[in-house]
């Protein structure tokens, strides 16, 4: 079962905190209303009511089959855009281990909106899933204290909470990228990074290390902060590298869609131009993606195992609902490695 809550809030389908809102009752109560519980003055549960019909609120049937002292039997999973293959997969995984032990997995798409992100939790948290797994934006993530249910944060951590986190070594991948383009002899390495969510920052941070490590200093007019972190703005940003006096001998792409936008650009610039055919830079992606292996040219990547990622998360959030797992809030990191296919094996032009 899958449901993706717009960005919008005027858009939203109505939810019990709507009700709740709207008839100035607390959250259990309408709750209670709704599933046809005890202990509602009629008074009160007339006022649900009528905000349900104002609203046009539907209940949802995993909260309808979820009775007062009744074990829940879900997970829930806050993730970004599910055309993304990295959120598919992750989401794949979880649904997998999860099935495995019994339970069924709520979606709920939010796509870096903050806004959007803290109403799913706080829909999803009311109808009583067993537990949360979120791959969180970068808002305050402190109101999740008091959410009563386990928390496995996945990919990225959480600020305001301390709390179970799930991740891949994003900076060691970034330095294995940056450390095989210089052991090609390339110095003028072009790191494309997308906005500064977590992930890309902690690459970057990779990027310099290696860099530091070899002695080589960062020209800063190589490091490109994108606008957005979509193929398109890559392509423009590498069309406009490569038509430098100076340009780039190497390129690092911080994700699997940079990568995309990068490789278009470099067809372009040499395929489609009157002027004299730019060396071929060398390319190294991060994060592995379909047909990579295929092109002319096969795509050097940084890959880690993102089903990994999400099995990992549904099992620790599994035990922690159970109680088998009472450790502290553990940081688990997943290792990287790099796939050699020919497009990072350039050497310098001479």
């Amino acid at each position: 079962m899958s449901e993706t809550f717009p960005k919008d809030p005027e858009s939203a389908r109505p939810t019990m905190i709507d009700v709740a809102k709207r008839a100035g009752v607390g959250l259990g109560t309408v709750s209670r209303v709704v599933n046809g519980g005890a202990g509602v003055r009629e008074e009160t549960a007339s006022r649900v009511r009528v905000a349900i019909d104002e609203l046009g609120f539907q209940r949802n049937e995993v909260a309808r089959a979820l009775r007062p002292g009744k074990k829940s039997s879900s997970l829930a999973l806050v993730l970004g855009d599910l055309t993304n293959p990295f959120y598919a997969t992750i989401a794949k995984a979880s649904l997998e281990v999860a099935g495995q032990d019994g339970f069924a997995v709520v979606l709920g798409s939010v796509d870096e909106d903050p806004e959007g992100e803290r109403r799913a939790i706080q829909e999803l948290i009311g109808r009583q899933v067993a537990g949360l797994m979120i791959v969180p934006d970068q808002g305050d993530h402190s109101f999740l204290r008091s959410a009563g249910v386990p928390v496995v944060f996945v990919d990225r951590p959480a600020h305001g909470i301390d709390a179970d986190i799930v991740m891949v070594d994003n900076e060691g991948g970034g330095k294995l990228a940056t450390d095989h383009l210089l052991q090609q002899g390339h110095r003028r390495i072009a790191i494309l990074l997308a906005p500064s969510y977590y992930t890309t920052g902690r690459r970057l941070r990779g990027y310099r290390r290696a860099c530091r490590a070899a002695g080589v200093e960062v020209d800063e007019s190589l490091v490109i902060q994108l606008p957005e972190g979509t193929a398109e703005a890559a392509e423009k940003a590498t069309r406009e590298l490569m038509h430098r006096p100076d340009p780039p001998t190497a390129l690092f792409a911080s994700t699997n869609f940079l990568t995309e936008g990068v490789l278009r650009a470099l067809r372009d610039v040499n395929g489609h131009s009157d002027a004299e055919p730019a060396e071929e830079p060398a390319v190294v992606g991060f994060d592995d993606f379909r047909l990579a292996d295929m092109l002319p040219t096969p795509v050097t990547v940084v890959a880690s195992d993102i089903a990994e990622l999400g099995r990992t998360a549904a099992r620790l959030l599994l035990d922690r609902a159970a109680k088998t797992d009472t450790r502290p809030p553990q940081r688990i990191v997943l290792p990287c490695r790099l796939i050699q296919r020919g497009s990072g094996e350039r050497s310098v032009p001479k």
